[in-house]
């Protein structure tokens, strides 16, 4: 049996701590030994073939789609139980347009060879579009019928079977899925626990994260139930209608440690500056961590102001930095630091390449995300293959028990490493004081005129003009054609605002949008474009997409 299966049959076993879920309306506490038991009944039921439904057998790739936390507990650890691996499908919006989801569903299934999708609330009226498809199917809700519950045996699952496929599209359209073993797990949630410092006995997890993310199923579903910490969680959905319901958990069940994306301690932010004072206590939080996307200072520092009302530790709030291809965490800034700045010079970041402290004039700002957990190694490597020196800028490569072997892709399996087990992240950073910091990705830096300019600048700036959506603000590179038989690079900048549609409004965004980022970088930009709310391309969960920003102001040319 593998490590991670053995954590999770000894959490099951001795642990006190619980998942609450329901929140606001109808919270409902289950321990972990009563999840484990609904998991080894539904495990049962998925080993039961029928005429319709295969069997689920060691190796088998199961996709799920649901979006309550209830029913996707114990649904994956059912699978797991069975020898089985989980990938959970992308999911469908009010705007989805349901054919071409039901494809590119069709398409992600033959990919990972699934035979099954485990179909749970709210998505359960999507059963005619699966049918429709020749989809098999079963309810997770009818998966546990009171029957007796397997015994997992120990050659359910070896070290380097497959746990985990998660899903993500990187820069094209085209899926691909993370393969994630049961060695991967198991190094990283150690490497993550131990960097946290995570305490069964005291922390309470709070989350609102989508559980179809690596941060939200890993993070804040896999380790808790892995590990047996208390966990209180809600879906994105609730966190979206109304975000102070984040705080407001925090509050009520003295919550000790979250996680979001940089757009969401923005959002929160906003919301605490306007919220009655006494009506939150904040004091219990000793671990926010932000990752998943950029991180942006200024925001940070601005939901910390916030806070501090409600007691707030400036020094909870901390940065990381992972990816899918380690199952979720690469490093963690130490904990009760608060958010470390790097503040270097511009110049030499983005004519030299290298990264020299400055203290005054151009200067960039990047947070510094910790040394590599346990297990993971780190260097930085310049375009000629040679490994660099610190604060020299290169690409960031991983190596380690943490990092997956491989993708699935629609045209087959992708190794992921070198012969000497170095993942390329595709992450262009440095290292500093032992810790590792990201500048950007390798395949959105603008270079203009011998510079290296990292888009995360101009879209601080442009986010930052007057009537521009908070966090909505793209800079993605354009070929701005040719001199002396080579292509000139430009950048675009796309905005979101509510006064898009007014001629005068966008003329007016325009102007304060260009006469900041020319502050800021130096440079102009080719285009500034003005768009509705919503219109910008994002992720599933949440974070914008460079690559299809790209290809929508492309389209308007």
């Amino acid at each position: 049996m593998s490590r991670f299966l053995a954590m999770l049959l000894d959490s099951a076993a001795r642990s006190a701590r619980a998942m609450t879920t329901g929140e606001p309306k109808a919270p409902v506490r289950r321990t972990w030994p009563e999840v484990h038991a609904i998991a080894r009944r539904m495990a049962a039921a998925l080993r039961a073939a029928s005429a319709d439904v295969p069997a689920v057998e060691r190796g088998a790739a199961v996709a799920v789609l649901a979006g309550e936390p209830a029913s996707i507990a114990p649904a994956a650890q059912a699978v797991w139980l069975t020898g089985g691996s989980v990938t959970m499908l992308h999911q469908p919006t009010p705007r989805t347009d349901l054919a071409a989801w039901a494809e590119d569903t069709v398409t992600v299934l033959r990919m990972i060879d699934a035979r099954l999708v485990l179909l749970g609330p709210p998505f359960d009226a999507l059963a005619p579009v699966l049918t429709e498809r020749g989809i098999a199917f079963r309810t997770i809700d009818a998966l546990d019928d009171g029957g007796d519950g397997i015994e997992p045996d120990a050659g359910v699952a070896d070290e380097d079977d497959t746990a985990l496929l998660q899903l993500t599209s990187g820069s094209t359209a085209e899926p691909k899925a993370v393969r994630i073993t049961h060695r991967n797990l198991y190094a990283n949630i150690s490497g993550m626990v131990e960097a946290s410092a995570l305490d069964v006995e005291r922390d309470v997890m709070v989350s609102w994260l989508p559980l179809f993310h690596d941060m939200g199923m890993v993070g804040f579903m896999t380790v808790p139930m892995a590990t047996g910490l208390d966990l209180v969680t809600v879906t994105p959905v609730d966190f979206l209608t109304r975000p102070l319901l984040w705080a407001e958990l925090i509050s009520k069940y003295r919550g000790t440690v979250t996680a979001a994306p940089n757009f969401a301690y923005a959002v929160l932010g906003r919301q605490l500056a306007r919220a009655e004072e006494g009506t939150l206590d904040l004091s219990s939080l000793r671990l926010a961590l932000n990752g998943a996307e950029p991180i942006d200072p200024e925001a940070v520092e601005a939901f910390t102001a916030a806070g501090a009302r409600f007691g707030l530790r400036p020094e909870s709030v901390l940065a990381a930095y992972g990816m899918a291809e380690t199952a979720l965490g690469v490093s963690f800034a130490p904990i009760d630091t608060g958010l470390q700045v790097d503040r270097i010079d511009a110049d030499q970041l983005e004519s030299h390449r290298r990264a020299v402290p400055a203290a005054d004039g151009a200067t960039r700002r990047f947070p510094k995300l910790g040394a590599p957990l346990r297990g993971i190694e780190a260097r930085v490597v310049g375009d000629d293959g040679s490994v660099l020196g610190e604060r020299e800028v290169g690409v960031l490569q991983l190596r380690g028990e943490s990092v997956t072997p491989g993708y699935l892709t629609v045209d087959g399996p992708v190794a992921t490493q070198d012969a000497d087990g170095w993942l390329d992240t595709g992450d262009e950073g440095y290292l500093a004081d032992g810790a590792v910091v990201v500048c950007g990705r390798r395949k959105d830096v603008i270079i203009m005129g011998g510079r290296n300019i990292y888009p995360t600048d101009i879209e601080r700036a442009a986010a930052a003009a007057d009537d521009v959506r908070a966090g909505n603000a793209v800079a993605v590179r354009m070929l701005a054609g040719t001199e002396g038989g080579r292509h000139r690079e430009s950048f675009a900048v796309a905005v979101e605002s509510r006064k898009a549609g007014d001629p005068e409004a966008e003329q007016l965004i325009r102007k304060d949008v260009t006469g900041r980022v020319v502050s800021a970088v130096g440079v102009r930009p080719a285009e500034v474009v003005v768009l509705g709310p919503g219109s910008l391309p994002k992720t599933p969960s949440g974070k914008l997409r460079r690559a299809a920003t790209g290809d929508l102001l492309r389209a308007r040319v």
